[in-house]
């Protein structure tokens, strides 16, 4: 078995199709999204038997603060064979060496959460799917008062405009476990959408709620971002957000939307199942110190 960082955009390749085989139901970023959230802290390996790429490995700097994330994937037929351990050891050493005291990760089956406590990793942390079926989604009625809505692709300065605000304030009220910290280059690159309304007052954005299309299951889409500023919330925005996407889901041929919430965000995952979504999986993140032992 052999380590190889990920250089070449047929690497990337298949460094997805590794990433889709383990992950069938959930989006997968295409080669020209992952070369434009390449960084110098990002590291992004395969673990190759005869040539052949039978896993795969993530690491950076988290989206929570302090800490950094790793993500070894193996296929299923070549687990318990020493793969998973050796991109976890090469990606927990990549995180120390970037100064970082922990590291988080993301397990979705009882195997992987074995593997994780085995190395000393615990929960902190649950995300919950919710799925909704499109059907023939009707137009929302107009915004609530005093509210503009448009699309990003029509007004596209306004994501950096909107930047400082969603940043610190919006994202600090998500129910995390550690506080996010969003740089400005992931805010214009990973959580920028294409469709993504924004809710406007006075020419400021004051929610916004987007879809990413899966390019390689192109009839269905992972929601967006959905927030409201702090002093806007309450008045039905986020749900009126939420009901353009799904008008624009049927109207572009798509058959699911699916969304993953923090699982202590009871206004969002409640306020999804008002609008019809249902429960999907849940994905548990564990934490642990640095350096790796075990």
């Amino acid at each position: 078995m052999e380590l190889s960082v990920c250089v070449t955009d047929d690497d990337y390749e298949a460094w997805r199709r590794v990433r889709l085989e383990v992950l069938p139901g959930e989006r997968c970023d295409t080669v020209a999204e992952m070369r434009e959230q390449d960084s110098p802290s990002r590291l992004l390996l395969l673990a190759s038997v005869d040539g052949t790429a039978v896993g795969i490995g993530a690491a950076d700097r988290a989206q929570t603060a302090g800490l950094g994330f790793v993500a070894p994937r193996v296929l299923p037929e070549h687990r318990r064979r020493g793969v998973g351990t050796a991109l976890l050891r090469a990606l927990a050493e990549h995180c120390a060496a970037l100064g970082l005291p922990g590291v988080r990760a993301g397990v979705e089956d009882d195997g992987s959460l074995a593997f994780a406590h085995h190395f000393g990793f615990a929960e902190v942390d649950r995300q919950v799917e919710q799925l909704r079926t499109i059907g023939d989604e009707r137009a929302p009625a107009g915004p609530p008062a005093g509210v503009d809505v448009v699309m990003l692709s029509e007004r596209p300065e306004l994501w950096a405009e909107c930047y400082e605000t969603f940043a610190t304030e919006v994202l600090a009220d998500f129910a995390v476990y550690t506080p996010l910290h969003v740089t400005p280059e992931q805010w214009e690159t990973a959580w920028r959408a294409d469709p993504m309304f924004l809710a406007l007052h006075d020419g400021e954005v004051v929610g916004c709620a987007g879809l990413d299309v899966d390019s390689d299951h192109p009839e269905r889409a992972e929601h967006a971002l959905t927030a409201v500023r702090r002093d806007w919330r309450g008045r039905g925005i986020a749900a009126h957000l939420k009901l353009c996407t799904l008008h624009w889901a049927a109207a572009n041929g798509l058959s699911q939307v699916y969304t993953w919430t923090q699982a202590g965000n009871m206004p969002m995952l409640t306020l999804n199942e008002r609008l019809g979504y249902v429960p999907g999986a849940t994905s548990i993140t564990v934490s642990r110190s640095l350096p790796l032992e075990g």
